[in-house]
């Protein structure tokens, strides 16, 4: 602020004792040391005032980084999501088209092999009639085994 030094303090106490007197000069004193105060406390509220201001500046600045970050992580997200998203589509889309292919082939399948279906299930019939004609608990005996077991007795 203002810089007094010593000697220059003396020598505004002599100008003022001569220029007030010995009467005037305490109550003079006095109310220069309230001005002074007053001074004082005014600058430090200023001074105060503008460092909060710096302060809340500071912290808008924060703010914008940060709510910037955020928005940017969000982006990336939502990137990331959409980079799963579309194989996971891609993967439906494919499985709807096979459905719907299969969906046509399973009606055109007994028109187009009939014939076949039918040959197979007469042999899975005929399969199932042999096996009811094996007597069960007896293991089959093999043409080979049948004559090696009559050559013997």
């Amino acid at each position: 602020m203002i810089e007094i030094s010593l000697g220059k303090m003396v020598l505004l106490a002599l100008i003022a004792l001569i220029v007030l007197g010995p009467e005037k000069l305490p109550g003079a004193a006095r109310t220069a040391g309230a001005l002074l105060r007053r001074v004082r406390s005014g600058w430090d509220n200023v001074r105060a005032e503008v460092e909060r201001e710096l302060e809340i500046e500071e912290i808008k600045r924060t703010a914008r980084e940060a709510a910037a970050q955020a928005e940017a992580a969000q982006n990336a997200m939502k990137d990331t999501l959409q980079q799963a998203h579309e194989p996971l589509a891609d993967a439906a889309a494919m499985i709807k088209d096979v459905s719907s292919k299969d969906v046509m082939v399973k009606a055109e399948l007994p028109a187009a092999l009939s014939a076949e279906v039918a040959h197979d299930i007469t042999l899975d019939e005929r399969a199932g009639q042999m096996q009811a004609e094996l007597p069960l608990g007896e293991p089959s005996a093999t043409p080979h085994t049948r004559e090696a077991s009559h050559g013997d007795a």
